[in-house]
């Protein structure tokens, strides 16, 4: 049994300690925005937060995350950041295909936390762990810039 707080919300798991998050997730607590991509931690398409840190979910165990508050894309948008990305990702069109875009704000996200206002070589050295294969990455740099300013213009 593992106790995971999960977008604010304490949920008792029945899984082995070293099931992957990603699965947990999406699985047992039903909470899809979490998307597989590579299964390896290469491509961003599962990043959440674990005390608001950008982490890859199909790498990191249950069992390392007792105690640990993690949140997902489908809470992101209750924290400044999260959703001023999620407001420009809309505005900007940033999406194709959309399947990468929640582990792309995830780590955006993250980036935003660490950094208010990153410049484009930041914005590139953070999110180039994140591939998308409909290629929005200038959409996605800008999207990164309106959310930066529009936080700091709310603060």
């Amino acid at each position: 049994m593992v106790t995971l707080t999960i977008n604010g919300k304490e949920h008792e798991l029945d899984v082995p300690g070293d099931m992957p998050l990603l699965w947990a997730l999406r699985d047992v607590v039903k909470l899809t925005g979490t998307k597989f991509g590579c299964g390896m931690s290469l491509c961003g398409a599962c990043t959440v937060h674990v005390d608001g840190m950008a982490t890859r979910s199909c790498i990191t165990p249950v069992s390392i995350l007792e105690g640990k508050s993690i949140t997902t894309i489908e809470a992101i948008g209750n924290e400044p950041e999260g959703a001023e990305l999620q407001k420009a990702w809309l505005d900007l069109g940033v999406a194709q295909c959309g399947y990468c875009q929640g582990g792309q704000i995830m780590n955006a996200a993250g980036l935003l936390k660490q950094n208010a206002n990153p410049s484009d070589e930041d914005i590139d050295n953070a999110m180039s762990g994140n591939l998308c294969r409909c290629g929005t990455y200038t959409r996605i740099r800008q999207a990164i810039h309106r959310a930066a300013d529009a936080v700091e213009v709310k603060v």
